[in-house]
């Protein structure tokens, strides 16, 4: 089962899960078939077939658990050198203003560390080490409440798009004035 968090199984289901390679690793050294071993223990038999093949290669250790799937990109030692980089700031990295996005990071990591991970990876990997998304605690000390307000009464109005004006419509495709 997977959490929204971006964990993926409970390390109580991950156990679960190597006693049951486990046990296929018991039933094909007995011999028994691939169909034998899926009913008994009530998976499917391609599994069976990808865990013998496994088997067969490299014994019990080739049916261990490998960790998940989808590993960190960036191990701890250098999650925590990115940390200290973001705590920094991006003024210290060259950006013009206090604020971090996505992309700037992405550009980051691949300045210091010469890796590359999609804006969503970098999103994950953040959400897993605890970082949110963010808004000031505070309005910014450049900011002149004359201009906001004066913007927002002359230049928002027409910015935004008029409303429509309800009337009677057409369930035609075409434009009425073509008929």
């Amino acid at each position: 089962m997977r959490y929204p968090q971006g964990g993926g199984l409970t390390a109580e289901r991950q156990a679960f899960r190597e006693r049951i390679r486990m046990e296929a690793a018991r039933m094909f050294a007995a011999g028994q078939s691939n169909h034998l071993v899926a009913k008994r223990l009530r998976i499917s038999v391609r599994s069976v077939q990808r865990w013998r093949r496994a088997w067969e290669a490299a014994g019990q250790r080739g049916l261990r658990s490998k960790g998940p799937a989808s590993r960190p990109g960036l191990s701890e030692s250098l999650f925590a050198v990115l940390e200290e980089e973001l705590a920094k700031g991006p003024v210290a990295h060259g950006w013009p203003d206090q604020t971090w996005t996505l992309a700037r990071i992405k550009t980051l990591i691949g300045r210091r560390f010469h890796k590359s991970f999609t804006l969503s990876a970098i999103a994950k990997m953040l959400r897993r080490h605890g970082f949110s998304h963010q808004m000031p605690a505070r309005r910014a000390l450049e900011r002149v409440e004359e201009k906001v307000t004066g913007w927002l009464k002359e230049t928002w109005p027409r910015a935004k798009a008029p409303r429509r004006r309800a009337g009677p419509g057409s369930a035609s495709r075409t434009r009425p004035g073509s008929r």
